[in-house]
């Protein structure tokens, strides 16, 4: 495994059922807090591949729709739903096809373009708060 990819290692699916809560999986899936940069390039024919999109209607029936699997989070609009893969993907790894990366179902997970979102970028709602101080008068 790559240097750059070694930051991964630990994230599977199965590993992913053992933690109950939304916001646990939410911290366990993290790109963001482990120092991944998504490259925004990365858009290819892959995710329009009949392949891709059969095992993208597995993953989504596996985990009942529900976001990153949690019994009770719906997903309340169908084009929301986000297959994420818990390892990013490289150009290589589709142009070598690495299936063991790219089509491999215990390194997918569903969830919410928000929550996808999140899992890359950070939750940016939470990085701006400001603590009042005594004395304050203006509400930011």
């Amino acid at each position: 495994m790559s240097d750059r990819r070694s930051m991964f290692e630990d994230l599977s699916y199965k590993k992913l059922l053992t933690i109950d809560s939304f916001g646990d999986r939410l911290n366990y899936l993290s790109l963001f807090k482990r120092g991944y940069r998504s490259p925004r390039h990365m858009s290819n024919p892959f995710y329009k591949s009949r392949i891709w999109r059969d095992l993208r209607e597995e993953i989504i029936a596996r985990d009942l729709g529900y976001d990153l699997g949690v019994p009770g989070i719906q997903i309340p609009n169908k084009q929301d739903i986000i297959v994420h893969h818990m390892i990013p993907l490289e150009e290589d790894d589709i142009l070598e096809w690495r299936e063991d990366i790219i089509l491999n179902p215990d390194l997918l997970i569903t969830t919410s373009r928000n929550t996808h979102n999140i899992i890359h970028y950070g939750d940016r709602s939470q990085s701006i708060l400001i603590e009042r101080q005594p004395g304050d008068t203006k509400l930011w």
